[in-house]
C-alpha cells in the first residue's frame, strides 16, 4: 500500500512540477526515466522537479526526462498515463482554457484533471461489448503497420507478377535477381510479422513492446536445431515454425501482460528489471511454445482430414467451403498444413486445384472495401487506408485488407469471406482450374493457371469481387457507421 501512495504521489508531483497534465503532449519511459514531450518549456520548474523526493536527477534533451530508477518508472508512467486517460504514446488530449484555477493547487487540478478523462472514458466506452473490445485491439495492434503493408505490399505484389511470368516461362529466368531483390524488401515486414505483431500487441495491452517482440519472435523457432525438433505435446509430432499464427501472438502477449503487471507488484524495485522479465519471458515462452503452438498443431492436424474430404467431394460445395474459411485459417496460421498438400497435387498431376479456390478469399476482401469505400465516404481515415490497401489486395497480398480494414471492424471481415466463397463455388463449378506452382493469389496468380484455364480464373475474381461487395454494401456495415 505505501508503494502505491509512493507511486501516485510521485505521479502528480510530476505533473505539478511541469505545468500541469495540461502541458504533457506525449509521455513514455525507458529503462529508468520518464520521457515526456512538454508544450511549454517556461512552464516547467526544474528545480523543484529536481527536488522532489524519489527523482534522482533531470535531463533536458529532445525530451523532457525524468530520472527515477528501474523497477519504478515504468509504474509511474503508467499511473500518469492512467490519470490522463491515454496510453503509453499516446497524445494527450487538449484542455479547455476557460476554467479557472486560482486558488487551486497543482495536486488538485490533477485530481479533477484525471476524474474529468476517467469519466470521458467510462462514458466512450460503456456500451463496448467485449467482441467490440478485441476488434478495437486488433484495430489499434495493426493500422500503425498500414504504411507498412502497403508499401511492401505493391513491391511484393510486383515481384510476385514477375516470378510468375519466369515460371510461365513468359520472361526470361534473367529476371529472377530482380525478383530476389524486391522480395528482400518485401520479407522486411511479412518474414517478420510476427515480431512486429508481438510489438504492437504489448503496446496496447500495457506490457513492455521489447518483450512482446520477444514472443511474437518465439512462434518462428528460431535456433531450433532442425535435426532434433521440439516435439508437439500434443500429437506427438513436430512443432513447425509459425503454428498459432498471428493470433496465436496476440494472445500470448495479452497473457504476457497480465503477468508482467502481477511481477511489478509482486517484485522489489531494486531488482524489479532483472527479474520481472526474465520469469514474464520463461512463463510466457514456455506457454507458447508448449501449449499454444501445439493446440493450433491439434487443430491443423484435424483439418487436413476435412480439407481432403471437402476436394474429394469437389464442386462448387467444396469451393464455397474453402473459399469461405480460407482467411480465418490464415489468421491462426493453419494455412501452413496447406503448402504439403500443394506440393502433392503439383508432384501428381501437374497442377494444385486448391490453390486458385483459396486465392478467391483475398478477392472476396477487395469486394467488401470497395463497399466500404462507397458506403463510409465520411470517414476519411478509413477511406484512405482503403486507398493504399486496394491495389495491393488485387496482386493477392492480403494483409493491408484484411487487419487494417475489414478484420477490426467485425462484419465486413465476415461478409468479405463469404465473397471468397462465392468465388470459390465458381471455380469450383467450372472445375479442372489449377495452379502450375505455388506462387501469390489475386491477380498476380493468372499467369501460373494451367490448362489455359485462366478465363475461369478470372470469372472467379470477379464473381469473388462482386459477391464481398454486395454482402459487405447490404449486410456487412456496422451499425455505428451507417
Amino acid at each position: 500500500m505505501m508503494a502505491d501512495e509512493k507511486i501516485q504521489r510521485l505521479a502528480r508531483e510530476i505533473y505539478k512540477e511541469v505545468g500541469g497534465m495540461e502541458n504533457v503532449e506525449k509521455l513514455r519511459h525507458c529503462m529508468t526515466r520518464v520521457r515526456m514531450d512538454v508544450r511549454d518549456y517556461d512552464k516547467v520548474d526544474l528545480e523543484k522537479l529536481k527536488a522532489i523526493n524519489g527523482v534522482m536527477g533531470v535531463v533536458e534533451d529532445d525530451t523532457l526526462q525524468v530520472v527515477i530508477g528501474p523497477g519504478t518508472v515504468n509504474k509511474v508512467a503508467q499511473e500518469m498515463v492512467d490519470m490522463a486517460g491515454v496510453k503509453l504514446g499516446e497524445a494527450f488530449p487538449t484542455t479547455e482554457k476557460d476554467v479557472s484555477v486560482e486558488g487551486k493547487s497543482g495536486k488538485q487540478l490533477v485530481e479533477e484533471k484525471a476524474a474529468q478523462m476517467k469519466a470521458n472514458q467510462k462514458e466512450k466506452h460503456k456500451n463496448n461489448s467485449p467482441f467490440k473490445a478485441i476488434l478495437k485491439s486488433i484495430s489499434n495492434i495493426f493500422v500503425p503497420l498500414i504504411p507498412a503493408f502497403v508499401g511492401a505490399g505493391i513491391i511484393g505484389g510486383i515481384a510476385a507478377v514477375l516470378s510468375n511470368l519466369i515460371v510461365a516461362g513468359n520472361i526470361g529466368a534473367s529476371w529472377q535477381q530482380y525478383v530476389d531483390v524486391l522480395n528482400i524488401i518485401k520479407n522486411g515486414i511479412f518474414a517478420y510479422l510476427a515480431l512486429y505483431t508481438g510489438i504492437n500487441s504489448a503496446s496496447e495491452f500495457g506490457a513492455t513492446p521489447a518483450l512482446g517482440g520477444i514472443i511474437g519472435g518465439v512462434t518462428m523457432l528460431t535456433g531450433m536445431n532442425p535435426e532434433a525438433p521440439l516435439p508437439n505435446l500434443f500429437t506427438g509430432g513436430n512443432l513447425s515454425a509459425g503454428q498459432g499464427g498471428i493470433i496465436g501472438v496476440i494472445f500470448a502477449v495479452w497473457l504476457l501482460s497480465l503477468v508482467e503487471k502481477q511481477l511489478h507488484k509482486m517484485i522489489p524495485d531494486s531488482i524489479d528489471i532483472i527479474v520481472t522479465p526474465t520469469i514474464a519471458l520463461l512463463v510466457i515462452g514456455l506457454a507458447t511454445i508448449f501449449l499454444i503452438m501445439p493446440i493450433a498443431g491439434v487443430i491443423s492436424n484435424s483439418l487436413v482430414g476435412v480439407i481432403n474430404t471437402i476436394l474429394e467431394k469437389g464442386g462448387i460445395v467444396a469451393g464455397f467451403t474453402l473459399g469461405l474459411t480460407f482467411l480465418p485459417m490464415v489468421m491462426f496460421g493453419l494455412h501452413q498444413i496447406l503448402t504439403p498438400i500443394h506440393m502433392e497435387m503439383i508432384a501428381q498431376t501437374g497442377q494444385t486445384l486448391l490453390l486458385p479456390i483459396l486465392a478467391m478469399a483475398g478477392a472476396g476482401q477487395v469486394g467488401a472495401a470497395l463497399a466500404l469505400w462507397i458506403r463510409c465516404k465520411k470517414d476519411t481515415q478509413l477511406i484512405e487506408m482503403i486507398k493504399g490497401a486496394l491495389p495491393v489486395g488485387i496482386l493477392g497480398i492480403g494483409e493491408p485488407l484484411i487487419y487494417g480494414v475489414t478484420l477490426p471492424l467485425g462484419r465486413p471481415f465476415i461478409t468479405a469471406c463469404i465473397g471468397g466463397g462465392i468465388g470459390g463455388a465458381v471455380i469450383g463449378a467450372f472445375g479442372n482450374v489449377g495452379a502450375i506452382a505455388i506462387g501469390p493469389s489475386g491477380a498476380a496468380l493468372i499467369p501460373l493457371i494451367a490448362n489455359n484455364q485462366w478465363l475461369a480464373y478470372v470469372l472467379g475474381l470477379l464473381a469473388a469481387y462482386a459477391g464481398g461487395f454486395v454482402a459487405t454494401f447490404f449486410f456487412g456495415i456496422p451499425k455505428d457507421m451507417k
